[in-house]
């Protein structure tokens, strides 16, 4: 018999589109197979867009934050209608914003089950690894609240709440790093370095930009960038740390764990754009906090010049709903004018998938981002010598690449022939292989860090100084990146696994490596609206 004075007693409910998910990986009963009913969970909803954002908007200049918000937000009157309906279910609203389209909520476990029409559970699975999946290595195993199928809304939020994202809190990436100790290294490189082998722009520092970096685990300590900036005979930038949905900067004391990433990001980031203000947001390893961190940072004031993300995870381990909302939250700092740049991934054409198949990892897969791939660099002193792809082999690192089968191919890769048609991975590339790697200082300790994770910070940080010479913001610049690919390095040798590098672009390395001298030229009028260049017209190897 159900209870008339209980509001959940007859809720009608209706299916969420795109909110299907598998069971987690090597799932098993947790040692407390149940929480309480009364314990509380978060989600976060997103809701619909006011207007879709037009193509034409985000290759333009930068739209004013307020005008975005009334025109492609949410309508004040939907995040209106989501409080008046879930709270009287019990459901607590904790923030509502309109220009992100997010409602922050939180309930009991019983309460939210019922609300959206879903059963939690409590269980171990494998986790996403940090800095790859060495060959042969066990997989960590995480204890996570579990949900899988579909979920459901009520039914007055049919069509006005897109996305529940939080229920399951599962790790949904890992960190695209390679941990090397210092000694092991075969020939490192600082990003001083780095910059001055790829043509960074004299005169430039990053002065009057702002980076956010996107972390989702770890931390740093302000002793260690101070004595790491200091031995590079600079004085570093300004650097915060903002949380998200709960998360703090918490140094773990692991070199070669989530601090490495974090104090990897800051340190090539912050060495090459020195006079920039760095943002760092630290948010939970779930997809609700993956989607939040991006969100706060796009949104916020300033708008930052460029975003970093060094984490991810192959784009079919999303559920649609959430690969979608990260993607929409892409789309705002687009059109805000933020560069966004996203690693694509450190285990080759599988990005790390064992059923045989070719799979590219997302956020990189996101026509949004700058997608950055890998090489393996050999300097002769101030001049490089060589450039490969970056491949040690099975289980040792290689740079992800390859066709989404999720994005189609954006108009700026109208030339690349990629079977299926989909987005090409990734667009750029940079210095990745731990045995040429990054010279970094984590947690005390002097270490050679790889993956194409090190390339977002030099990407972002290159964006911030040809932004401080613009004086205006990049945005989405693949299209003018297109346009001038003669201002990168081709690199023509070595392969990711399915995919080979060629004559111009390729799913191994994209355009290539930067020359930033030339950048600063092209996107200063000299190359950057002549149409294709020949370099740009090549096919995927099939």
């Amino acid at each position: 018999m159900t209870d008339a004075t209980d509001p959940l007693a007859n809720l009608h409910l209706v299916p969420l589109a795109g909110s299907e998910r598998p069971p987690a990986p090597g799932v098993r009963p947790a040692a407390r197979s149940a929480r309480t009913a009364d314990e509380i969970v978060w989600a976060t909803l997103v809701l619909r867009r006011r207007t879709e954002v037009p193509g034409a908007l985000l290759s333009g200049d930068p739209v004013d934050s307020a005008t975005f918000a009334a025109e492609h937000g949410a309508d004040p009157a939907d995040v209106d209608l989501v409080v008046a309906t879930l709270q009287p279910l019990g459901v607590t609203i904790l923030a509502a914003d309109a220009p992100s389209r997010r409602v922050r909520v939180s309930g009991s476990s019983r309460v939210l089950q019922a609300v959206f029409g879903t059963s939690l559970e409590i269980v171990t699975s494998e986790s996403p690894q940090l800095g790859g999946d060495p060959a042969g290595a066990a997989a960590p195993r995480v204890e996570h609240r579990q949900r899988f199928g579909s979920l459901s809304i009520p039914a007055a939020l049919d069509g006005i709440v897109t996305a529940v994202l939080g229920l399951d809190d599962r790790p949904q990436a890992r960190a695209q790093f390679r941990f090397e100790p210092a000694a092991a290294a075969g020939s490192s490189f600082t990003p001083l370095e780095l910059g001055d082998l790829y043509g960074f722009p004299e005169q430039t520092e990053g002065s009057r930009q702002t980076i956010a970096i996107i972390e989702l685990g770890g931390g740093f300590a302000q002793a260690d960038l101070d004595a790491y900036f200091a031995e590079l005979g600079i004085e570093g930038p300004k650097v915060t740390a903002v949380g998200v949905d709960g998360a703090t900067n918490v140094p773990g004391g692991d070199p070669s764990g989530a601090d490495g990433e974090v104090l990897l990001d800051i340190e090539v980031a912050g060495a090459l754009a020195p006079k920039a203000d760095i943002v760092v947001y630290f948010a939970p390893n779930t997809d609700d906090g993956f989607v939040d961190a991006v969100a706060t940072a796009a949104h916020a004031t300033p708008t930052p010049t460029a975003m970093s993300i060094s984490w991810g995870q192959s784009e079919d381990q999303w559920t649609a709903q959430a690969r979608a909302a990260f993607d929409d939250a892409l789309v705002d700092a687009a059109a805000l004018g933020v560069t966004v740049t996203a690693a694509a991934g450190d285990n080759g054409s599988s990005d790390g998938a064992t059923d045989g198949a070719d799979h590219v990892d997302f956020p990189a897969a996101s026509p949004h981002v700058l997608a950055c791939g890998g090489t393996s660099l050999r300097a002769t002193g101030s001049a490089i010598a060589s450039e490969t792809v970056w491949n040690n082999g099975a289980g040792r690192g290689a740079t992800g690449g390859g066709v989404s089968r999720t994005f189609e191919r954006p108009a700026w890769q109208s030339a690349i022939v990629a079977p299926g048609g989909g987005r090409g991975v990734p667009d750029v590339a940079g210095n990745a292989d731990p045995a040429t790697g990054y010279e970094v200082l984590v947690d005390g300790v002097r270490s050679v860090i790889g993956g194409t994770s090190a390339v977002a910070p030099l990407y972002a940080a290159l964006a911030a100084r040809l932004a401080e010479s613009l004086g205006a913001p990049l945005g989405l610049v693949q299209p003018k990146l297109y346009a001038a690919a003669t201002a990168f390095r081709d690199i023509t040798e070595g392969d990711n696994g399915s995919f080979s590098a060629t004559p111009g672009w390729d799913a191994c390395t994209g355009l290539g490596s930067p020359n930033g001298r030339a950048l600063l030229q092209a996107l200063s009028g000299g190359l950057g609206e002549r149409g294709h260049s020949a370099r740009a017209t090549n096919s995927i190897d099939e």
